[in-house]
């Protein structure tokens, strides 16, 4: 065989050096016609492999075939599995580490509506936030809305604060705008105010209500009193895109998300997602072989006091386990019955479920258990997951639950009493990061010791419970897996305070653990994906930083140079950037995504702090010509963008940095 180290070099700046041919015949090859199956398509060198396969930790090289890990080992022996058209990649001493896997998101609803969203997901400073939105104003055409739908948090901005609904309304007075925070409010100009019908005599929704100034007219504040269900509604008022937009829309999702390294989400179904109307799109991609994720989907009961007949009439169309390795049917939940849902708002009071929750719950669970369909169920706190129990034990007695891999979601305020009932019944918890975007408002309501165990993932471990990470993105907290595993490892929100105490916090490679091999149990795939093993399905990530090694707060900002899934490109950047598959324009061609992307990288600290006084003056007085209101002031024609002459024609000593 052709030496094929002689070919190959080190990591450098063409697509020729990172991907070689190997020439000749191999031993596999010469081996008959049985053996051919044997031959590798791929061969990765080069490489810091975290297989989290305890038996074989740290190969040298991985060959991959027909989709799966042919071989995990030395150089050498992938080489032996190599044939005339085997392609060799280095990967220059890179960390790789199997596909991430989000076992709680929304993607099939958020890829719907991915290219309509301006994204604050990552923005460090609401000066920086509002420029942003003023740019997206001055593109977006009537009668579409400029919309952050979630993924971003109060906290995480240099300003610690939203902006005003006056700063919004200086920025967009005639194109409505939409801002979701969390679950917990939404705020909304003049002109999204008009579009949704919202006027003097609108009533307050159940559960929800609108703020309203002196005469009794609605401000644009809208708050979640005690669930989301007005902030869902009012959202729901603004225009869709058309299904060819959704079908671009859900691709750059996905592309996006295959850019932070994750190659398979659960989804866990959501709010106005009807089942099987709003499932076409992803449908149509998975039969046309345009899917870059690995799916299994949920189904979230839509009908308040009909949750029964929702499940009963589709465990008559479709199976758990009903699809393939790309797409397939996950069984129920999150919501299982409207009674159950505490919705997560740590700005106020704990909800109380009502008293018709558990028989309400009961024969939806009965029918689950009876049709063997896995169920998840959104809990928040621990008195809801305390009634569910009593639920989930009693049918128990009657149809054993053994088996049925059933989960809480969320856990955040879980006690160890009710993790050890988890455990007897053989279930499982879904943790997500929530925490990270909301952790001030719960110290500030419930003290900083309830918060050392919100949720106690390290204590739910212990116990033996199944636990597996995810995000709850779109809204509720954003989609980026590495915010999830930063707050892991280090206990800390986004605003940068720390929650946890050392006994509550994972290592590393476990926090790795719940985000790739834990979660196939999630979606009863256990030993299928989730680690670099032979046999798996090849799904891994070429990681831009070492995730092992970086300091804990540079975790947060990884991000994936080489995505594969089944053993297939599906995002490449840096050095592999020739590699990447072609991908159309989002649309329409307004769209946020073309301007901005999707999640915002950390800027520089001297931008933040640019943008930081932008957006709240630092000065002891106010200036001449805004007072402090300097984010309003972007929403004007005056040449803010450019300090020097913004000072000089104005006068505005406040914007000398």
């Amino acid at each position: 065989m052709t030496n094929p180290t002689r070919r190959q070099t080190a990591l450098g700046g063409t697509v020729a050096a990172l991907v070689t041919l190997i020439g000749g015949t191999s031993s596999a090859q010469n081996s008959g016609s049985g053996a051919r199956a044997m031959i590798a398509d791929l061969i990765l060198v080069n490489g810091r492999f975290t297989t989290l396969d305890r038996g074989n930790p740290n190969p040298d090289a991985i060959a991959i075939a027909d989709g799966r890990f042919l071989g995990v080992g030395t150089r050498a022996e992938m080489q032996a599995l190599a044939g005339p058209e085997t392609k060799v990649m280095d990967l220059g001493g890179r960390r790789v580490v199997p596909g991430l896997i989000d076992s709680h998101m929304h993607i099939i609803r958020g890829g719907l509506n991915y290219n309509m969203e301006l994204r604050w997901d990552g923005v460090r400073s609401l000066g920086r936030a509002m420029e942003m939105l003023r740019a997206q104003v001055a593109v977006t055409p009537p009668p579409q809305w400029v919309r952050v739908v979630g993924g971003f948090t109060e906290h995480q901005f240099a300003e610690k604060r939203l902006p005003t609904l006056d700063e919004i309304n200086a920025i967009a007075p005639e194109t409505p705008v939409f801002i979701l925070h969390l679950y917990d409010r939404a705020l909304l100009n003049g002109a999204a105010l008009r579009a949704a019908g919202y006027t003097k005599d609108t009533p307050n929704p159940p559960g929800g209500e609108i703020i309203r100034d002196k005469a009794g007219n609605p401000t644009g504040l809208l708050l979640a009193k005690p669930n989301a269900t007005i902030l869902y509604a009012t959202l729901a008022k603004g225009p869709k895109l058309p299904p060819e937009y959704q079908l671009n829309s859900t691709r750059h999702f996905m592309r996006e998300m295959n850019r932070l390294g994750v190659t398979s989400i659960i989804d866990a179904g959501g709010g106005y997602q009807n089942y099987p109307d709003d499932y076409a799109i992803i449908e149509k991609l998975h039969a046309d072989g345009e899917l870059t994720l690995r799916l299994a989907y949920n189904l979230f009961t839509q009908k308040p006091k009909e949750e029964l007949s929702d499940f009963g009439g589709w465990a008559k169309q479709v199976k758990p386990g009903q699809g393939d390795d790309l797409y397939r049917h996950n069984g129920a939940g999150e919501m299982l019955v409207y009674s159950a849902a505490d919705f997560e708002d740590f700005k106020v009071e704990r909800p109380e479920m009502p008293p018709s929750m558990e028989a309400e719950l009961e024969p939806v669970v009965r029918l689950l258990a009876q049709q063997r369909w896995p169920w998840r169920l959104h809990a928040t706190y621990d008195e809801t997951i305390s009634r569910a129990l009593d639920v989930f034990e009693k049918v128990n007695r009657d149809i054993p639950l053994e088996g049925l891999h059933w989960f809480f979601d969320h856990c955040e305020t879980i006690s160890d009493r009710n993790i050890d009932r988890i455990a007897a019944l053989g279930g499982g918890i879904a943790v997500q990061h929530r925490m990270a975007f909301q952790g001030e408002d719960f110290v500030e309501r419930y003290g900083a010791k309830a918060a050392e165990r919100s949720p106690p993932v390290a204590r739910m471990l212990e116990a033996g419970v199944k636990v597996g990470a995810g995000t709850d993105a779109t809204r509720v907290a954003s989609y980026n897996p590495w915010v999830s595993l930063a707050w892991l490892v280090t206990g800390r929100t986004l605003g940068g305070l720390k929650l946890y105490p050392q006994r509550n916090l994972l290592d590393r490679e476990s926090a790795l653990r719940l985000w790739t091999e834990a979660n196939t149990w999630f979606s009863t795939e256990e030993g299928k994906k989730g680690q670099l093993k032979t046999g798996q399905l090849a799904d891994l990530v070429v990681l831009d930083r070492d995730y092992m090694n970086v300091p804990d707060d540079e975790i947060q900002d990884i991000e994936s140079v080489l995505t594969l899934l089944g053993g297939k490109i599906v995002f490449s950047a840096g050095d592999f950037a020739p590699l990447s598959p072609p991908l159309p324009p989002a649309m329409p061609d307004w769209s946020p995504v073309r301007t901005f992307g999707g999640y915002q990288q950390r800027a520089a600290v001297k931008d933040d702090r640019k943008y930081a006084l932008m957006a709240n003056c630092g000065c002891d007085s106010a200036c001449g010509v805004h007072g402090h209101g300097h984010a309003a002031a972007l929403g004007t024609q005056a040449p803010a963008r450019d300090e020097a002459a913004f000072w000089g024609s104005l006068g505005c000593s406040c914007w000398a940095f």
